[in-house]
């Protein structure tokens, strides 16, 4: 398995422990002011679907990108953003899979504004430890935000190493994945 379809899956994971986690506050908590960048987990946690939503029309070509980005409407409750970060997480998984050795001196173009011609081209591997960053930086800041309510915010860190593979065994079921050797 690849270093980039490793990163997709405990992100994927990663997601579905904190939203788990998140979809239990009334719709109340999830929109309360907290302390942070985005000044709420609604915020934060539908900041982040977003910013998946672009870069992965970006990664799948899709000269589109900008009104993905600008069209977006902002989940209300967290099981329905829980849910649309799971098909996003789906797709992004889809794309590591089908990545080979061609892929990695592929460029992918963005349209920040000005048309895709017009836009920055970036390698394809460092835009995705772009958005895997991305990812991690706001889920800290969602974890940080949860610890502010009565839900204990969850273990998110151990998705990767083989030796922690008991402490996500039932994560890995519940999506009926197994462990790569």
């Amino acid at each position: 398995m690849n270093l980039l379809l490793i990163q997709a899956r405990a992100n994927r994971l990663a997601n579905r422990r904190l939203l788990g986690a998140v979809a239990t506050l009334s719709e109340a908590d999830f929109h309360a002011p907290r302390t942070s960048f985005f000044p709420s987990l609604a915020l934060t946690l539908n900041h982040l679907l977003n910013v998946d939503h672009y870069y992965l029309a970006a990664l799948y070509g899709d000269a589109a990108m900008r009104h993905v980005w600008a069209s977006y409407v902002a989940a209300q409750t967290a099981v329905e953003l829980a849910a649309r970060q799971d098909e996003s997480d789906a797709r992004l998984i889809a794309f590591c899979e089908d990545l080979g050795p061609a892929d990695d001196g592929r460029i992918v173009a963005f349209d920040r504004g000005a048309g895709i011609e017009a836009g920055p081209r970036e390698p394809l591997g460092r835009v995705l430890a772009h958005l895997f960053m991305h990812q991690t930086h706001h889920r800290g800041q969602a974890h940080a935000m949860l610890a502010g309510t009565s839900v204990n915010p969850p273990q998110l860190d151990d998705f990767i190493l083989l030796g922690d593979a008991v402490h996500r065994s039932d994560d890995m079921a519940a999506l009926g994945w197994d462990e790569p050797v």
